[in-house]
C-alpha cells in the first residue's frame, strides 16, 4: 500500500509530461502536413547518374581465342 503513495504521483507526472509534449508537438507544426512524407517515396529522384563507358575488354564481347576455339 505504501508503494501506491509513490507510484500514483509518479504516474501523474508522466501523464502531465506526455500531455505537455503532445501539445508542444501540435503547436510547433509537427502534424501540419502528414501526406507529403507518405507520398515522397513514390516520387522519382532527379539525380544525374554518370554513365561509365564499357571497358574495351568487357566480358560481354567474345575474345579472339573464343572465336577460334568454336570453329
Amino acid at each position: 500500500m505504501d508503494s501506491l503513495f509513490f507510484l500514483i504521483p509518479v504516474a501523474l507526472v508522466f501523464v502531465a509530461i506526455a500531455v505537455r509534449v503532445l501539445f508542444w508537438a501540435i503547436n510547433s507544426g509537427q502534424y501540419d502536413n502528414l501526406d507529403t512524407e507518405a507520398h515522397r517515396i513514390l516520387f522519382d529522384d532527379e539525380r544525374d547518374y554518370k554513365k561509365v563507358p564499357p571497358s574495351p575488354n568487357s566480358e560481354n564481347e567474345p575474345q579472339q581465342n573464343d572465336e577460334q576455339n568454336r570453329g
